[in-house]
């Protein structure tokens, strides 16, 4: 009895500090498309309940930089479309001071809302990201859009080629009208007597 009461107690020790050390972001700010400035969300980040705790949740925050068993990440990319992506910098507070962690998240992917974060960020001093790709569904769309993220999808990069280019052959069907009415003018003016 006595030393399975040891063993417990020596892995409890060795899981405490982990856990301990494993702490969420205390401000996130996202970038993309149709937003015109960053968002910035700040709160706990190590629960659910506020904007920022729901938002690290449903991105799968904790497994992505921590790592986690059973491990819900993936190395391999979703099959469907992305669509248009927004970067989320997560700001970590840690024994060694404040980290940066960036991960990119689609609202809008088909079949479901995913995110990635590069394998191997570098954070607290030579920590580093597990990464991957995660699927967070319909939680990760309505913590995006409780944020500010639009809820329906803007244009791809935002720059309308179709647009312009019509545009842009109007303009120089315009140009060309117009010389060609001055030169016709010039052709038709009568000679001056001399």
């Amino acid at each position: 009895m006595r030393k399975a009461v040891l063993l417990l107690v020596a892995v409890g020790a060795v899981a405490l500090p982990a856990s301990a050390v494993a702490k969420g972001a205390s401000e996130a700010s996202i970038q993309g498309p149709g937003l015109g400035k960053t968002l910035r969300i700040s709160g706990n980040g190590e629960t659910s309940g506020d904007k920022l705790g729901n938002l690290g949740q449903s991105a799968g925050f904790f497994p992505a930089v921590y790592g986690q068993t059973p491990d819900p990440m993936s190395d391999q990319r979703p099959a469907g479309k992305l669509g248009p992506r927004y970067r989320i910098v997560w700001t970590v507070p840690g024994p060694s001071g404040i980290s940066k962690i960036s991960q990119d998240a689609y609202p809008f992917a088909e079949p479901q809302p995913v995110t990635y974060m590069k394998p191997g960020q570098v954070f607290w001093d030579g920590q580093h990201t597990r990464g991957g790709w995660y699927v967070g569904g319909s939680e990760l769309g309505a913590s995006l859009f409780a944020v500010g993220v639009p809820r329906s999808a803007p244009s791809a990069g935002g720059f309308d080629w179709a647009k312009w280019t019509l545009i842009g052959l109007a303009g120089a069907a315009l140009v060309l009208a117009l010389a060609f009415a001055v030169t016709r003018s010039r052709r038709l003016r009568p000679e001056p007597a001399v």
